[in-house]
């Protein structure tokens, strides 16, 4: 079975699994409050766009910026 996911590089990005359920866990949670109504308009798309990658982040167990940073 062939997986949709994008093939990532071997060398650092990654991220094991307890780190990887808290950032599933707090990126719904903040996609959850941001996609409420509230008066400011950016912020909330803000913090919709910052859940959408932690979840994304816990989901596939890569991070783009420990990549960029070579942790």
């Amino acid at each position: 079975m062939s997986s949709r996911l994008p093939d990532f590089p071997a060398q650092g990005g990654h991220i094991q699994m307890p780190e990887r359920a808290i950032s599933v866990v707090a990126g719904l949670a903040l996609a959850a409050v941001a996609a409420q109504p509230r008066p400011n308009k950016i912020l909330s798309i803000l913090a919709l766009g910052a859940g959408i990658f932690l979840a994304y982040r816990g989901a596939t167990g890569y991070c783009p910026a420990r990549a960029a940073l070579d942790v």
